[in-house]
């Protein structure tokens, strides 16, 4: 979340041409993966350790829910103060509700947690828009964290992004509608929401 009031179009095109330089690693089934180096033993072995059990279970943490990525929540976190957190499991339609308040110049991180089932996902990525509320069509951030690729597990998985900088200043005070994407290398939508926070002079308890 730099600052809203500059001029982002340079970060935007290294942005895209970034993006536009990536090629992602063709796709592996569990089998697949655990086929190559059969010949390194203690390879092999560790390999199974990681995907082992996704092998042999194909596992499933929600069978009535057919994704193959469950998006579960997404945190502000602010060191020395508790987490800030939406539920993405209800209705998203409500989460702009529930605005965070944000101190300006405060270092923070977003983390999101959520569930890989039945195979392996490749190349989740986070894209982050954030738009001034009363400034329409305008986009005054915009962030893409490569997130990576995760196996099955019974277990929540997380990724948090590197720290930022909230903007400060008089200017920079105001409320912020932000876009959230959980997507992939090919451009599955594993969960699109949209959420709200305001940049005050102080928090607000």
């Amino acid at each position: 979340m730099s600052d809203p009031t500059g001029d982002h179009v340079d970060a935007l095109e290294e942005e895209l041409e970034v993006e536009s330089n990536y090629k992602p690693p063709p796709e592996k089934t569990i089998e697949q993966i655990l086929e190559t180096d059969k010949e390194d033993e203690s390879l092999r072995k560790y390999k199974e350790t990681l995907l082992g059990e996704a092998k042999a279970g194909g596992i499933v943490v929600d069978p009535s829910d057919p994704r193959q990525v469950i998006v579960k929540k997404l945190a502000l976190c602010v060191a020395d103060r508790p987490d800030m957190e939406l539920d993405l499991t209800g209705d998203l339609a409500q989460l702009k509700k529930q605005t965070f308040v944000i101190k300006e110049g405060v270092s923070y991180r977003i983390r999101i947690d959520f569930i890989v089932q039945r195979e392996i996902v490749h190349g989740l990525k986070y894209v982050q828009k954030t738009y001034r509320l009363g400034v329409p069509g305008v986009t005054v951030d915009k962030m893409t964290h490569m997130v990576g690729s995760y196996p099955p597990k019974t277990e929540l998985q997380s990724y948090t992004t590197p720290a930022e900088d909230a903007p400060a200043g008089v200017m920079a005070r105001g409320s912020y509608s932000v876009s959230s994407l959980f997507t992939d290398d090919d451009k599955h939508e594993h969960l699109k929401w949209e959420w709200a926070f305001e940049i005050k002079k102080d928090w607000k308890e």
